[in-house]
């Protein structure tokens, strides 16, 4: 007698780890009362023209961490709309109280996975840019299967791009830039904008964070890689 197949498909790894956190009563009340006007339901068919009351270039930030630099990002450019990823609560909370604070009309936010994300709800060909900064390094060796930046990812993220799209990632671990600089080498509907084909100087649009300001003053390096999608 053979053994019934299992049909079960293999559990997908994720790139992040659902951690609590401490999340303050201004961020959960953000959460409570902040989110009808700026989230996006995961399951929901994504239409952007709905969602911003106008069709404009429109750019996808994964992982937003606390969302200072997406907010200050969309505040630099009204023309544009933006939709920042996370799944983190307290980054979500204070980044709708960023949006509030700034009167921001032109960002909204997704709480999932941002790869289900782009499988199930971004269309192809409809972003102007896809952002990655700092991406959990998953710095031990066993936890490199964990990284965000995979040949499966890079080739998903840039069917999302609209031709002349632009694929921009940043970190400040040496090994991952060396990964990501292959992989998305690596992957024929991205182009590298760099004059010789590794890393660039850091766009404009990407502000320097406390963080990163603390990391240079101590000689840590960072390194951005930016991709034209063909």
């Amino acid at each position: 007698m053979t053994e019934p197949e299992n049909l079960t498909p293999p559990r997908r790894i994720r790139s992040f780890v659902l951690r609590q956190g401490r999340i303050t009563a201004s961020q959960k009340n953000a959460l409570d009362h902040l989110w009808p006007r700026y989230g996006l339901d995961p399951n929901a068919p994504f239409d952007p023209v709905a969602a911003f009351g106008r069709k404009a270039p429109l750019t996808l930030e994964i992982g937003f961490g606390n969302g200072e630099s997406l907010a200050a990002m969309a505040e630099r450019l009204p023309e544009e709309d933006f939709i920042g990823a996370e799944v983190h609560p307290p980054g979500v909370g204070h980044l709708l109280i960023e949006l509030d604070r700034r009167g921001l009309e032109n960002v909204r936010v997704f709480r999932t996975d941002a790869v289900e994300l782009l499988e199930k709800r971004i269309p192809e060909a409809s972003l102007a840019r896809i952002l990655v900064f700092f991406p959990d390094p998953w710095h031990k060796k066993r936890h490199h299967k964990r990284r965000l930046i995979t040949p499966a990812f890079a080739r998903l993220a840039a069917s999302r791009l609209a031709p002349g799209g632009v694929f921009h990632a940043a970190t400040d671990w040496e090994d991952y830039a060396m990964q990501m600089l292959e992989v998305l080498n690596g992957c024929d509907l991205l182009v590298n904008r760099a004059p010789d084909g590794r890393f660039s100087e850091r766009p404009s649009y990407r502000l320097l964070t406390k963080f990163e300001n603390r990391g240079q003053q101590l000689g840590h390096g960072v390194w951005d890689l930016v991709y034209r999608r063909s």
